[in-house]
């Protein structure tokens, strides 16, 4: 081939070659930027399983949902916090975040249930369907090589693997690094995982390794003071969804006191009114102003994005059905029963519980006192303590619980003693090494026990750190509604000890619940006939010297606990060490009423504080 051959022969191939890198490097493109709604709105088919209108996805079928999950979509933002109520389309969001991160983002993604067989149900009912269904997805995991290493709650897709778990699973939180988390329904996760702590805080561990980490997390709250989501929520920007009026354009929140209904004729329209404007108008009015609808920030300068909805915005459920359910649930408030209004206000409002009002009459606990068969009854499996520290005293109870957190009251004590002086606590430490016996002659030790230490806190934590393997601990209370009852513990004291910072209002809360249990069971409370352990009149009145009030402050409901009204017994040590005692129990977890075994180390130190000092003369 000559030269002008091999010219003309190039000339008829460069068109050939510029397409061919034209299609290479168009394969190398990235892929254009897309948010979560984007992605969705452009990729995103829903099953008939999951949904009531199969098909393509549509953001703009609930306008609310996209600045939510846009700032799930966001890498800027660490933290999403979703406190709503039911029917508010928040699972069809995880899910869709579970797709952009496989096809679009790929990332080891943690989905946590409350327990297995929620993580199960998930993988089966959302997000098997939605891989099936949804053409972006289909094929990303391999379900039919047996080496594939899939299961029902792992899925390993090309750069990354969905795991789900239940949040009793200690070893599902412990696992490899985790990118994302999305933490689902987290009110009803447990205390603690197994005896390993917070479920969540061991899963964000997982975390670390990744600068660009998210975690998600939703829930319907529950009870006001032991609610998780609203402990975030609270920490987070705080936004609400606000719509313009249809007739002045003023933008507001859609709150259960704007509506108006005939509560005697259910068959009228129900109507909102504008809290500036005054006019009212229909639910197909307001919600079509969802369009133009945004989020307000109560508390922007928080770094973590928190976002409440209740079923007034929801596109998937009308107002009729939201009074129909508050007229029944209000019925029966007025006959007693509060359970319908109090699930009315988690799943509808999308708000905690509050609590009405409490009180309970020390007599009627005195009168309803019975006679042990022994110092411990049958029963009983755990024994735990709270002390408080005067300075002239200890005061310990002694609680034994068994199966469903019923409790009895096994001992209540006062120790006599200059708490400066050695000796004091020396008396003390062989009271809480002190064995309480059954019918039987089986002897239990205090497995858990809680010492307040807002007197001579050093002191205590000094004792306590020493007795840390006996699970003895320096706790303080921290005042408030909002407080978790058991946070996870800190050593910022001099001592170093493992100190909890306990929510008292929310103990309160739930002591007083159980305290209320009309028949034995679980919760239920016993105290023995005995004033020789220390269950005379004084102590009852004593155990219901508050009582919690709710008040209005600021337009807000706010409960606080006060001394009771009428109550000429100041003191009100009693309550507190109930209040102590029952957080041990909380800190050992309800596995560890399945079998209580007393360690050999504190059988010696038993055996050692014998041999110092003989008896106890110091103890009424």
């Amino acid at each position: 081939m000559d030269d002008q051959e091999k010219k003309a022969w190039v000339v008829e191939l460069a068109p050939q070659t510029a397409d061919m890198f034209a299609r290479c490097l168009s394969s190398l493109k990235p892929p254009p930027e897309l948010t979560l709604s984007q992605w969705a709105d452009m990729y995103r088919m829903l099953s008939a399983e999951s949904s009531a209108a199969p098909g393509r996805w549509h953001t703009d079928n609930a306008p609310y949902q996209r600045e939510i999950m846009d700032a799930m979509g966001d890498p800027h933002v660490r933290k999403v916090v979703i406190m709503t109520a039911a029917q508010i389309g928040k699972t069809a969001m995880l899910m869709n975040l579970l797709g952009y991160y496989m096809h679009y983002y790929p990332a080891p993604v943690l989905v946590i249930q409350p327990t297995l067989d929620m993580a199960q149900a998930f993988s089966k009912d959302f997000l098997a369907p939605m891989l099936r269904d949804t053409p972006a997805l289909r094929g990303l995991v391999d379900t039919k090589s047996r080496y594939s290493g899939n299961t029902i709650l792992k899925k390993n897709f090309p750069g990354g693997h969905v795991t789900i778990i239940g949040a009793n699973s200690a070893a599902g939180l412990r696992m490899r690094p985790i990118k994302v988390i999305l933490a689902d329904e987290v009110d009803a996760y447990p205390p603690s995982a197994g005896t390993e702590g917070d479920p969540l805080l061991l899963a964000q561990k997982r975390q670390t390794t990744f600068w660009d980490k998210k975690t998600i997390i939703v829930s319907t709250p529950t009870i006001k003071g032991h609610s998780r989501i609203e402990t975030e929520f609270l920490k987070s920007t705080q936004e609400e969804w606000t719509v313009p009026c249809p007739g002045c354009g003023h933008y507001q929140p859609l709150v259960w006191r704007g509506i108006k209904y005939d509560k005697n004729d259910l068959t009228r329209p129900v109507l909102y009114e504008c809290e500036r404007c005054g006019e009212v108008f229909g639910e197909y009015e307001w919600k079509r102003q969802g369009q133009k609808g945004k989020f307000r920030a109560e508390n922007p300068g928080a770094e973590a994005r928190g976002f409440h909805l209740n079923t007034l915005s929801s596109s998937f459920c009308g107002w009729k059905e939201v009074v129909e359910k508050f007229v029944l649930a209000d019925e029966q408030r007025k006959q007693g029963d509060l359970e319908k209004l109090k699930t009315w206000t988690n799943t509808e409002d999308g708000r905690t519980w509050e609590e009405p009002g409490t009180r309970i009459d020390g007599t009627e606990l005195f009168n309803r006192r019975e006679i042990y068969d022994a110092e411990v009854p049958e029963d009983v499996i755990v024994l735990t303590a709270g002390v408080d520290v005067q300075k002239d005293r200890f005061e310990v109870e002694v609680v034994g619980w068994g199966v469903g957190k019923e409790s009895w009251g096994i001992r209540y004590a006062k120790i006599w003693g200059d708490v400066l002086k050695e000796q004091a606590w020396e008396d003390l430490d062989r009271f809480l090494l002190s064995p309480f016996y059954k019918k039987d002659g089986t002897a239990l030790q205090i497995l858990c026990t809680c010492i307040d230490s807002g007197y001579q806190s050093n002191t205590v934590c000094s004792f306590a750190k020493e007795r840390t393997y006996r699970r003895v601990f320096a706790v303080k209370g921290k005042g408030g509604m909002g407080v978790p009852y058991i946070p996870k513990e800190t050593r910022s004291n001099r001592e170093g000890a493992p100190l909890f910072t306990l929510g008292v209002d929310a103990g309160k809360t739930l002591l007083f619940q159980r305290l209320k249990v009309p028949e034995p069971g679980p919760n239920y409370c016993h105290f023995p006939m005995n004033e020789e352990a220390g269950y005379n009149e004084d102590y009852f009145t004593g155990l219901t010297a508050e009582q919690m009030v709710n008040h209005w402050r600021k337009g807000v409901l706010v409960s606080a606990w006060v001394p009771r009204e009428g109550n000429e017994f100041k003191r009100n040590e009693p309550l507190d060490l109930r209040d102590y005692a029952q957080a041990a129990m909380e800190i050992l977890g309800p596995d560890i009423l399945k079998a209580p075994v007393p360690s050999e180390k504190v059988e010696q130190q038993k055996r050692r504080a014998t041999r110092r000092r003989g008896g106890f003369s110091g103890i009424v």
